[in-house]
């Protein structure tokens, strides 16, 4: 089964570490990736920058920053586990090192749109 794992943040949190905790922060990270891809159950992981929005109406495309959402957080980073059950994706989570002090989200993917 797959799952995506989803972690949040926003520019407040990141500037409160201080730069020798956040290399360390990065560096455990990277460590971890490392990790799961070896076992082959971290597919990928990405971190998120400020997204586009496109919009399509009466055939012409409008793009515009944002979404600005009404929100104190907003989606920091995406990884695709492909493991052998839900329990497995939980535990994987639970390793990540952002979840000692962030959620960390753990979605099911129903099915995908591999070639």
């Amino acid at each position: 089964m797959k799952y995506m794992v989803i972690l949040y943040g926003n520019q407040e949190l990141w500037d409160s570490v201080n730069p020798d905790e956040w290399q360390a922060a990065v560096a455990a990270q990277d460590a971890f990736n490392e990790k799961y891809f070896t076992t082959g159950e971290l597919l990928g992981a990405y971190g998120i920058a400020d997204p586009k929005v496109v919009r399509v109406r009466d055939g012409q495309k409008t793009v515009t920053d944002g979404p600005y959402l009404e929100t104190k957080e907003y989606l920091a980073s995406v990884a695709m586990l492909e493991v052998d059950s839900e329990e497995r994706a939980l535990e994987i989570a639970a390793d990540n090192p952002f979840a000692a002090f962030r959620q960390v989200e753990v979605w099911p993917v129903l099915h995908g749109g591999e070639g």
